[in-house]
């Protein structure tokens, strides 16, 4: 967790994206498979959150989109802050085991960011499909990158209605 709130505030100090780090991991070595930081407006692309790529970067380095096909060992992916609506979506089909986060979603949201109709249940559904969800790691921390982006006026391009 700490590598990827290092990475969410590298990408606030470069003015480069959003406050938000990513990085899938195997999980039994704890082996970095890939990272994400988020780069929506930098791409000017909606869906370039940091959870999106770091899983994109995965499947594409390991030649699978499905990161959990027969003889592979288990990811994980973690987040500097909970996923949104659509990372959400996204993890059952990327074959990740497990999820690891940082903030919450009402932490992004207190700065503005608004993470989209996800159900309240989010984490027992992934777990519900196989999915262990690992919430609150280094909150703090990861809540201080976000205070510090919104400190530094950083673009909320997707504002909480």
């Amino acid at each position: 967790m700490a590598y990827v709130i290092r990475l969410a505030r590298e990408n606030v100090e470069r003015g480069t994206g959003g406050p938000f780090g990513a990085a899938v991991f195997e999980a039994k070595t704890g082996t970095l498979v890939s990272v994400g930081v988020n780069i929506v407006v930098l791409a000017n692309c909606s869906h370039c959150h940091a959870e999106m790529v770091a899983i994109a970067n995965a499947q594409k380095r390991l030649k699978t989109f499905d990161l959990s096909a027969s003889g592979r060992p288990e990811y994980e992916l973690v987040t500097s802050c909970e996923p949104c609506a659509m990372c959400y979506g996204a993890i059952p089909w990327s074959g990740v085991q497990r999820v690891v986060c940082g903030a919450r979603g009402k932490d992004a949201e207190a700065i503005g960011f608004d993470e989209g109709p996800k159900r309240k249940d989010w984490a027992s559904a992934l777990s519900a499909r196989n999915i262990t969800v690992i919430q609150n790691v280094r909150r703090k921390e990861a809540v201080a990158v976000l205070q510090e982006y919104k400190k530094r006026g950083g673009r909320i391009y997707n504002p909480h209605q």
